[in-house]
């Protein structure tokens, strides 16, 4: 049985610092939409030590959440000839969400699977509700 750091490291990801939620939440943030979001004053950095997971949350002058992220990945070890092993991504899942001024959330969206050679898929949406 692999531990997380030993799953991270075989797989070539690192678990993400706390100074990096700063950059994240602009990294898919559509440039036409920068001027409409709420910007946050402070963001806070959790992670998962189960599993390779995190979330950052980050809140206005008031304490409300204008801006949240989140990803995770499931890990599987593989072996080709039974003595080697290597790690995939069996599933993975990105999520960034923006409140904008009128109270709406905009949201980006990346699904991963390195298992079946397919290229991630991603997408925007709107919702009057903070995605959870």
């Amino acid at each position: 049985m692999h531990t997380r750091a030993q799953l991270h490291a075989a797989s070539g990801k690192h678990p993400v610092r706390k100074e990096t939620c700063s950059r994240l939440w602009r990294e898919h943030l559509p440039p036409e939409y920068q001027a409409l979001i709420i910007t946050p004053l402070d963001i806070r950095h959790y992670r998962d030590y189960e599993m390779a997971a995190e979330r950052c949350i980050g809140e206005d002058g008031d304490g409300k959440p204008c801006f949240i992220a989140h990803r995770f990945g499931l890990f599987e070890p593989r072996s080709d000839d039974g003595e080697e092993f290597y790690v995939v991504l069996i599933y993975g899942e990105s999520l960034a969400a923006w409140r904008l001024r009128d109270d709406r959330w905009l949201t980006w969206h990346e699904i991963r699977n390195e298992e079946s050679g397919e290229e991630a898929r991603s997408f925007y949406c709107f919702s009057p509700e903070m995605p959870r």
